[in-house]
């Protein structure tokens, strides 16, 4: 296979510049001449092969596919509408700041329980009132709060022989920390793979995710630290 000489020059590489530069690496040729013949920058061959499995990893589809799946990493996420005003009506709030729960993340089911939880006085509710509530069956509210246990969200309670679930005080920093412990899980686990594969798409990869998780796993720790070490004041906004 033969390269073409002074291929005109684009901001990325095609995937078609990318067998080039495959071929090239073949055939022996040296990133000097390999960026002569596509009309590209010595540097930019050298940073491509070298993110992309070295000169002997080198493989045009695998470097096509990774540049793709950075490029989508990098794309910024839709920003979160504001629910709508409540207009004064709890019921409407309720509604409201399910469905907010719900666009980030939460599942319906769960939101709503959460909701009925978080804005009852006491902050607890039995089964019971929960069912009846939210006119579900107790085996939706059962797997609900099953859900919230798992995140720190709430808790079960012994209310004589009755059971009941409740909101902490601390819910947020109870939930932030088992957050941490998931971010730590990350962290690990791609440590573990990127030593795995090496030096590889793969494995940078999962180097890039091991820091990020890291990374973030240590911030809101110190977050969480700095919440709880703040004096409590009810009467402040």
């Amino acid at each position: 296979m033969s390269l073409e000489p002074n291929a005109p020059a684009r901001t990325r590489l095609t995937f078609g510049e990318r067998r080039r530069i495959a071929a090239g690496l073949a055939m022996g040729l040296s990133y000097a001449e390999i960026g002569r013949r596509l009309g590209r920058p010595r540097s930019t061959i050298i940073r491509e092969v070298a993110r992309n499995g070295g000169a002997h990893g080198y493989r045009a589809e695998r470097a096509q596919q990774a540049t793709a799946w950075r490029a989508h990493r990098r794309r910024p996420l839709p920003a979160p509408e504001p629910p709508a005003a409540s207009g004064g009506d709890p019921r409407q709030f309720e509604q409201d700041f399910a469905a907010m729960m719900v666009q980030t993340g939460v599942p319906p089911m769960m939101a709503k329980v959460l909701v009925r939880l978080f804005t009852s006085d006491p902050g607890s509710l039995t089964a019971a009132e929960l069912t009846t509530g939210l006119r579900v069956s107790p085996a939706s509210v059962s797997k609900a709060v099953r859900w919230l246990e798992e995140r720190g969200l709430a808790r079960r309670e012994r209310d004589g022989r009755r059971e009941r679930y409740v909101i902490d005080e601390h819910v947020w920093y109870q939930a932030w920390l088992v957050s941490v412990r998931s971010m730590t899980l990350w962290a690990d686990c791609a440590r573990q793979g990127a030593e795995l594969f090496g030096d590889t798409p793969a494995g940078a990869r999962l180097r890039d995710t091991g820091r990020f998780f890291e990374h973030l796993r240590r911030d809101m720790a110190q977050a969480a630290e700095h919440w709880r070490n703040l004096p409590y004041d009810r009467s402040a906004p």
